[in-house]
């Protein structure tokens, strides 16, 4: 590694970076997924981290566009190790060498990413994952620590694996009975102590949301910090909130095992505002306020009164994320898709919020329900299931942002969220003569009637007829596949 770059990540480790900080001395965290049919461009969303005082962020996956906009940015990274890959890395030290020298090392050296941990693995212990990733996950952690010291950069980047809370739990329904789940207790000790052994954390996913979607009988106020909850008593400390709770489950489960002061890392935390009758912008708005204040406050747990750090999730909606947990998948960001503000959150210094600059978007067009058309055509349910099998329909469902809209109303959001999808593109919003392209914007109370960015896909192509519709999940399913690694190849900015 060249002399000159160590000397400046040294005065950028001292200043903290380039702007960016909430408040002196504080900077923010958060999670950049890119799952998306229309992503934010790269050097766009890194201008919306910096001006929103965000100076760590996490990724999921290695994109060359998104690694290069972050160059030289004062961003810290944490990146992702997708769990498809921990099969070849466990098998071969030389696979894991030539993934460091392409993704960390080339990105650190030429570009200047101050890359500092690489997450192997994403929520591999899962149990809905069924013991898939197992016997793999130690094995790749040991491979990419050991790639990272043949080229250099095992001091300067550590390792760690972003694991689900469900890892560990307490029998006592109390924190201080906490312990690691007993199908992978021996894995956990291992994987903690390798971590410990190399100075790297152990970062946990922790969702209060999930445990009010989970069970409608649970206390709605334990899940934010407002303190209005009947507490959990545990000994001589009082627990009025699930974040506390849970994290503190953690330490205990660590203390009981001999790891008293493993660095820990929260590597997801968040609340969803669509797609569900709990995710909403009024409680989104609410636990991130919260989780914000204790971040720039640098507060603590009972049980361990150092601050973690927290890497909110996420920065934006993504739209072609499965839906598999839920709709609410789709609608984790602090902003809409294109980096606009969802509701007012204050970062530091009296600072709110500000949405990103220079997108460009698709002409202003959206396609609905033609005034003649007749919500009883025969023609009309398959066409907007046609519509929302290619396109993201997950604020139409109960309890969603558009929850409330009439039969035609219904069908106008599907064609449009489909007509937008499709870029504008020729005959995509042709459904057997139910539609219309407009230029006033449908939309309606908390309904959004989206108009996508503009990623240059718009002159040509044909869309595909919606009397194929009737092909089946197959097809579905390969158009998907398709379309994933098409982002995938194009690095997330075709």
């Amino acid at each position: 590694m060249a002399l000159g770059y160590l000397v400046w990540m040294l005065l950028l480790s001292l200043i903290g970076g380039e702007g960016g900080l909430g408040v002196e001395g504080v900077g923010l965290a958060c999670n950049w997924g890119t799952i998306s049919t229309h992503p934010l461009p790269p050097d766009i969303t890194v201008k919306l981290l910096k001006d929103n005082g965000f100076n760590k962020v996490k990724l999921f996956e290695a994109q060359p566009a998104v690694l290069k906009a972050l160059g030289n940015s004062g961003i810290q990274v944490m990146l992702g190790i997708p769990n498809d890959f921990l099969a070849p890395l466990a098998s071969s030290v030389g696979f894991a060498v030539k993934w460091v020298s392409q993704n960390v090392s080339t990105y650190v050296s030429k570009y200047g990413v101050d890359i500092r941990y690489i997450a192997v693995g994403n929520e591999p212990f899962l149990k809905t994952y069924k013991d898939t990733f197992l016997q793999t996950t130690f094995p790749a952690l040991r491979n990419i620590q050991a790639a990272l010291i043949k080229a250099g950069l095992g001091v300067k980047v550590k390792v760690t694996v972003p694991l689900n809370a469900d890892v560990y739990q307490t029998d006592s329904g109390v924190p201080s009975g906490g312990d690691f789940r007993s199908d992978i207790h021996a894995l956990m000790i291992s994987i903690i102590k390798f971590l410990s052994d190399n100075d790297g954390p152990l970062t946990i996913n922790i969702y209060p949301y999930l445990s009010l979607y989970a069970d409608p009988h649970f206390p709605v106020d334990y899940a934010f910090f407002s303190g209005n909850s009947t507490p959990i008593v545990d000994g001589s400390i009082s627990y009025t909130n699930v974040f506390e709770a849970n994290y503190d489950t953690l330490i205990w489960a660590l203390e009981k095992n001999g790891f008293p002061s493993i660095p820990v890392i929260i590597g997801e935390v968040g609340w969803p505002t669509d797609g569900d009758s709990s995710a909403n912008l009024q409680y989104a708005q609410k636990f991130n306020q919260g989780l914000l204040d204790r971040i720039l406050r640098g507060q603590g747990t009972p049980k361990r009164s150092d601050a973690p750090d927290i890497y909110l999730f996420g920065l934006l909606d993504e739209d072609a994320k499965s839906i598999q947990p839920g709709n609410f998948e789709r609608h984790w960001g602090i902003f809409y898709f294109d980096g606009t503000v969802k509701y007012p959150l204050d970062v530091g210094n009296n600072k709110t919020l500000v949405p990103a600059k220079g997108v460009r978007y698709l002409e202003r067009r959206w396609c609905v329900m033609a005034p003649e058309a007749n919500i009883l055509d025969p023609n009309l349910t398959e066409s907007m299931n046609y519509a929302c099998t290619y396109a993201d329909c997950t604020s139409l469902g109960y309890g969603s942002s558009c929850s409330r809209l009439d039969t035609r109303s219904n069908a106008s959001y599907a064609f449009n969220m489909y007509y937008q999808t499709m870029n504008h593109q020729k005959d995509s919003c042709v459904f057997s003569n139910l539609s219309v392209i407009t230029s006033i914007n449908p939309s309606q109370g908390t309904c959004r009637f989206e108009v996508m960015i503009d990623i240059g896909k718009h002159e040509t192509s044909r869309a595909p007829s919606p009397t194929s519709s009737s092909a089946g999940g197959l097809k579905n399913l390969a158009i998907t596949v398709i379309f994933v690694l098409i982002l995938i190849i194009c690095g997330g900015v075709c």
